[in-house]
């Protein structure tokens, strides 16, 4: 598809198949189920440090930015301190991911100078839309050109004009919400409007646009997991609706996408909710100091590997007393403390592993 047959959106034929429909049904009570389960989680930043990150770290992997567990915990987000640049670009995600959110909670619209300011985090600079022609997106291994998007920089404009539209606008368009993020998600990633950061860039408007829309209340869908499970399968279908018009087989293969994500956060969502449990009954039945309160069990899950300054911050308690509440969770057996470099932290094992081994554990169907 050149950028003389791209459309403007909304598209001027119907989509909404009779198999489409079908799998909208399956993949909204998915949907439904994970929104109810996030909210018996008592603190939200604990959903934020945990899926926000695993997002953010299978999201950079699709780009090929590859990072471990061990190295986004032991990053300080206050110091800024990090052990690799892969780390940081997955923290860049993050933040982005959290701005955007805490931008549409105050406006509840997702607009073109939102999408840029996303992009600004992700890449930390100021570049904004293509200004430059010769942009082309390439076969990796032919090196053969695939897909021309727009090169004008006016014509960016314009059709990212036009998709803040139909992003905001339900007047125009009354398809149902996931069948509209397959839609919104195509075209952003066919306009591609950036030198680079197109590919995270997008993956967080869908998840924005679901809570825009009220399938969700955070931006939890674990949806990036899935793309770089079946990244072939992604990429072949994106081409086909550009040459062939494919759009049924584009559109199911998302909603299938948003039925897998959220039976698989579902799943990290109710592990986390149990081991809370699991660890507040072991606290205040074998800690030998009367230590326990939400606020400690918040520290522990918000952060998997929790240090001495954390846990002063969040219980608003001296140094001596939070030393002494870490050692009472390591003679309990909850944490272990580990030393890297010059820092100690106390990690929460039973989470480690839990978030560390959801995928071998719960793994994604390969639709490939």
């Amino acid at each position: 598809m050149n950028t003389q047959q791209m459309p403007m959106l909304p598209l001027s034929f119907d989509i909404e198949s009779k198999a489409v429909l079908k799998k909208v049904a399956s993949a909204r009570s998915s949907l439904a189920e994970l929104k109810g389960a996030a909210l018996t989680i008592p603190n939200e930043q604990i959903l934020i440090n945990t899926l926000f990150l695993q997002e953010a770290k299978d999201s950079s992997a699709i780009e090929n930015i590859i990072t471990t567990n061990d190295e986004l915990f032991q990053f300080d987000e206050n110091k800024k301190t990090s052990y690799s640049i892969a780390t940081k670009e997955v923290y860049n995600y993050k933040d982005a991911l959290q701005n955007g959110f805490n931008e549409l909670k105050k406006t509840n619209m997702l607009t073109v100078n939102q999408i840029l300011h996303i992009q600004s985090l992700l890449k930390e600079n100021q570049a904004g839309f293509r200004k430059l022609p010769g942009t082309v997106l390439k076969n990796e291994q032919t090196n053969e050109i695939i897909y021309t998007p727009p090169q004008n920089h006016k014509e960016i404009v314009q059709y990212m004009n036009n998709l803040e539209k139909f992003i905001n606008d339900n007047s125009i368009s009354n398809l149902d919400p996931l069948i509209k993020m397959a839609i919104i998600h195509h075209q952003f990633e066919s306009i591609h409007p950036f030198y680079d950061g197109n590919g995270r860039t997008g993956r967080i408007i869908n998840v924005l646009y679901l809570v825009k829309e009220r399938l969700l209340d955070m931006p939890i869908l674990y949806l990036s997991r899935y793309i770089n499970n079946t990244k072939n399968t992604y990429y072949n279908l994106l081409q086909k609706v550009r040459e062939e018009n494919k759009w049924e087989e584009w559109v199911l293969y998302i909603l299938e996408g948003v039925e897998q994500t959220s039976q698989h956060t579902l799943h990290i969502i109710k592990g986390i909710k149990n081991l809370m449990l699991k660890q507040k009954h072991k606290i205040r039945e074998e800690a030998s100091k009367n230590i326990y309160s939400q606020d400690l069990l918040n520290n522990i899950f918000k952060h998997p590997y929790t240090k001495i300054d954390f846990m002063i911050s969040d219980l608003n308690i001296s140094r001596n007393t939070a030393i002494k509440y870490l050692d009472e969770l390591i003679k309990i057996d909850i944490l272990y403390k580990k030393k890297l470099w010059k820092e100690n932290y106390y990690i929460n094992k039973e989470l480690y592993d839990l978030l560390s081994n959801v995928a071998l554990e719960y793994p994604l169907k390969n639709i490939s």
